[in-house]
């Protein structure tokens, strides 16, 4: 296994990624499957195609303002199109020449790549690293208008598996996970954002 690669949620149309917000943004975004406000157009935000990750994020949905878990169904071709256009949030010397050439692209860069640490059902941290996305305010839009295919609601089933895990149930709360694979992407696409 790679120690950087993106493991999801896909299906031949769809990849899904996560996020976590409060009542106010979530509810109307799983009815009418968009973002409105109090949601802002003017930040960047973070998809996170780990269900793992967003749930140490989030605390498995118990941090204040984060007790909404929504799976967000994006299309596949804007999600490669924004790995495409994304720049890493640290000067990789595998990737860029030297800092300053990194500083340049960063500073005109409209999505943002950073790897972190994957998780395990108890939150510990694995070898292995799991991608962020950052869209910025310059896309966020067109994220909302055209890359959504649909927004569900996971917090029903967030709280299932973490009852389970308080219980110390691991093996049914990890049969309930979203199932994750090794999502396919174009070598030029996998060197650009530092897979490997």
């Amino acid at each position: 296994m790679k120690q950087q690669e993106i493991r999801a949620n896909f299906d031949r149309d769809t990849i899904t990624v996560y996020q976590a917000y409060n009542a106010k943004i979530g509810k109307p975004a799983i009815k009418n499957n968009r973002f409105e406000p109090p949601f802002s157009f003017q930040r960047m935000t973070w998809i996170k195609p780990s269900y793992l990750w967003l749930m140490e994020r989030s605390n498995w949905g118990t941090k204040s303002n984060q007790d909404y878990i929504l799976g967000i169904k994006i299309k596949r071709e804007y999600w490669e199109k924004a790995l495409s256009m994304g720049i890493l949030t640290h000067p990789d010397k595998e990737i860029y020449a030297n800092g300053w050439e990194w500083e340049q692209q960063f500073s005109r860069a409209k999505v943002h790549i950073q790897w972190d640490p994957e998780r395990n059902l108890k939150g510990g941290k694995l070898q292995e690293r799991s991608i962020q996305v950052g869209i910025s305010r310059h896309l966020i839009e067109e994220y909302n208008e055209k890359w959504i295919s649909e927004i569900v609601d996971l917090t029903p089933l967030t709280k299932k598996i973490n009852q389970l895990r308080k219980q110390g149930k691991y093996k049914e709360a990890k049969r309930l996970l979203p199932s994750e694979k090794i999502y396919p992407l174009e070598k030029e696409i996998e060197t650009k954002i530092g897979i490997r």
